[in-house]
């Protein structure tokens, strides 16, 4: 047992196929706090994501992850998610024969909570979907932007220790954007370490994050507070490396 809480990851090198991704990346996401993760397509952000969570093509080749001081390598998915670690997918994928309601009531009763669809719809309506989607089959016929509030009704109902949001604002206008941004801070005063993954600095500063990360090429590049955003906005990610 380590000494962070929250996620803690300790110089993690990940492989994908034999081929070297995530190569000694560090990164501390406390409970309470939102920390940004930012890079170009390819720079290993959702590779980060996929290792914690223990996707098994995501093999760890070295350095450990922690979550409030206990090592998670080794875990299976299922094990991880149940000590508190949830991942908004940057692309959902329909779930053919589940309905909205019963894949929400599954969350909630991990929670050891029995929910009627009065209070489902309240978790819906949280982030700007009506009852109506209740009697829908998860994701199917969903816009892309309908498909990232579904995921984030689900870390609400969730309440994890951490929550890791892959490209959460990728297929939303500015007011859906606005909208995750303002319940991605309410998940950090909930008490979540959150971990917000993003290709877009722009989204970053509307957020305003309390720590921003630069990933390229698999490794932290930069890290600092919300200047380091302005250098990468002046910059660029090829500007930034080293």
């Amino acid at each position: 047992m380590i000494g962070h809480d929250g996620l803690y990851v300790d110089s993690l090198r990940v492989s994908v196929n034999g081929r070297l991704v995530l190569r000694g990346v560090t990164l501390h996401v406390p409970r309470g706090r939102v920390v940004g993760l930012v890079g170009p397509n390819g720079s290993g952000k959702t590779s980060l994501a996929y290792a914690v969570l223990g996707h098994p093509l995501y093999r760890v080749e070295g350095g450990e992850i922690y979550l409030d001081g206990e090592p998670l390598t080794g875990l299976k998915t299922e094990e991880r998610a149940r000590r508190g670690v949830f991942l908004a997918f940057q692309s959902p994928p329909e779930i053919p024969g589940l309905g909205v309601r019963a894949f929400l009531r599954e969350v909630a009763a991990r929670r050891g909570l029995s929910l009627e669809d009065g209070e489902l719809s309240s978790y819906l309506r949280l982030v700007g979907l009506d009852e109506s989607y209740l009697g829908r089959g998860v994701h199917e016929g969903f816009s892309g932007g309908e498909r990232k509030r579904l995921e984030f009704a689900q870390a609400l109902l969730f309440k994890p220790k951490v929550a890791i949001l892959d490209e959460v604002d990728s297929g939303l206008d500015l007011e859906g954007v606005r909208l995750l941004v303002s319940k991605t801070r309410e998940l950090a005063e909930a008490g979540a370490g959150v971990l917000f993954i993003s290709h877009n600095p722009h989204v970053l500063q509307l957020l305003q994050p309390d720590e921003v990360v630069v990933l390229v090429g698999g490794e932290v590049a930069l890290r600092g507070g919300l200047d380091v955003l302005e250098e990468v906005v002046r910059r660029g990610y090829p500007g930034v490396r080293g």
